[in-house]
């Protein structure tokens, strides 16, 4: 690699560290293994062509969350057409997740809950940061944090575990 540095860690430091965080976002975005697999190689070869330069880690941060929820919906918005235009092509396996991981009722959310919730629970960001990263108000995700919790306990209470 060129020796690029991104807030003092090199790409590869870049893709350990924050594989995970991509990989949730892609996962929670797409319920696909193969879709979220492209859209977290998509978003980190964005990170190594446009190389933009960050403020801190939390900024590179919010930077990949960004990048791979649009990636996703991207991916979403093309998947879509290709589907109408071949109907014969096969679906990938969706992701399965233990009954006793959160996952498996994020699934059961929409989107636009289950982005906040996941920012929100998993990655442990605060209503304004979540906020900036979604670049919606602040009082949008308050709202969207209460109707998701209240579909989680329905999920979680509609259903045995």
């Amino acid at each position: 690699m060129n020796g690029r540095l991104f807030t003092g860690l090199t790409f590869e430091q870049t893709v350990r560290k924050y594989a995970d965080t991509v990989t949730g976002v892609c996962v929670m975005r797409l319920q696909n293994h193969a879709d979220a697999e492209d859209c977290f190689q998509n978003t980190f070869s964005k990170l190594w062509f446009k190389s933009p330069e960050f403020q801190s880690e939390e900024h590179l941060k919010a930077w990949l969350i960004r990048v791979a929820i649009r990636e996703c919906a991207d991916y979403m918005r093309k998947n879509r057409r290709v589907t109408v235009a071949s109907p014969g092509k096969e679906e990938s396996e969706p992701f399965r997740f233990d009954r006793s991981d959160m996952s498996w009722a994020l699934f059961k959310t929409p989107v636009k809950y289950r982005e906040v919730l996941y920012l929100y629970y998993c990655e442990q960001y605060k209503v304004k940061e979540i906020a900036a990263i979604l670049h919606k108000n602040e009082n949008t995700v308050k709202s969207l944090l209460k109707r998701g919790r209240a579909i989680l306990k329905s999920i979680y209470g509609g259903e045995e575990r």
